[in-house]
């Protein structure tokens, strides 16, 4: 499939979107450009100013904001389909996040002013925005509130699994599921340190359940994780 067809279905998915008749999305997805992301690599940083939103083709994104004791806490783990950076469009704000690629990432890239455009002639649009952030806001504080109870274990077992799930979404097998994950983007997700990260990885290395590696985790019996989660 051509590039242009590509996107063109990509944007279709996105619940924003959906009032858009075929020929506006069409102009959407002219000025759509397309963007290859390494793993690990930073798309923004919070603080930075920023103009442009993104809606990820393939990969994984975490959002993160720093805390005040240095830590770097997930808020959201975007997979295809999925929208992010759209905040800095309204009044050119701050980025409130940092965004960040878990694995190998393709998106595509729309300016705040063609999408502004879009807005004013279709008020639905930013209903839909305000909606999808709502949702997003709503999952961060469910996120938050459960890791603020759970113990270390449950925080990092939990983290995997989410990321076991994710694969397994994408094809991966019952079993020995590989996640492309250092142990400090792990720690990241479950709001806690690396130290006490690697230090429960290893534990669960030693009962068998994971194997670990250079950059990854091969999760031999995800269904184990779950007595972790408490």
């Amino acid at each position: 499939m051509a590039g242009g067809e590509q996107t063109l279905r990509l944007l279709s998915r996105v619940e924003v979107f959906a009032g858009l008749e075929p020929r506006e999305l069409e102009q959407l997805g002219q000025v759509a450009v397309p963007r290859s992301y390494e793993r690990g690599e930073v798309i923004f940083r919070e603080g930075d100013g920023g103009d442009t939103c993104y809606v990820i083709r393939t990969g994984t994104v975490v959002l993160t904001r720093g805390h005040d004791d240095g830590r770097e806490v997930a808020l959201a783990e975007l997979r295809a389909g999925s929208m992010f950076g759209e905040l800095a469009l309204f009044g050119g704000e701050r980025r409130s996040a940092t965004a960040q690629t878990v694995e190998e990432t393709e998106a595509v890239a729309l300016l705040g002013r063609d999408v502004e455009r879009l807005v004013r002639s279709h008020p639905d649009m930013a209903l839909a925005m305000l909606s999808s952030m709502a949702a997003r806001v709503r999952r961060t504080n469910e996120r938050l509130l459960s890791q603020s109870f759970q113990t270390v274990p449950g925080k990092v077992a939990g983290a995997v699994l989410s990321q076991v799930v994710a694969r397994q979404d994408e094809g991966a097998p019952e079993q020995d599921v590989l996640v492309r994950a250092t142990q400090a983007e792990i720690a990241s997700l479950a709001g806690t340190s690396r130290e006490s990260a690697s230090r429960f990885l290893a534990t669960l290395e030693r009962e068998g359940v994971v194997s670990l590696g250079r950059g990854k985790v091969t999760v031999h019996e995800p269904a184990r994780l779950r007595n972790f989660i408490h």
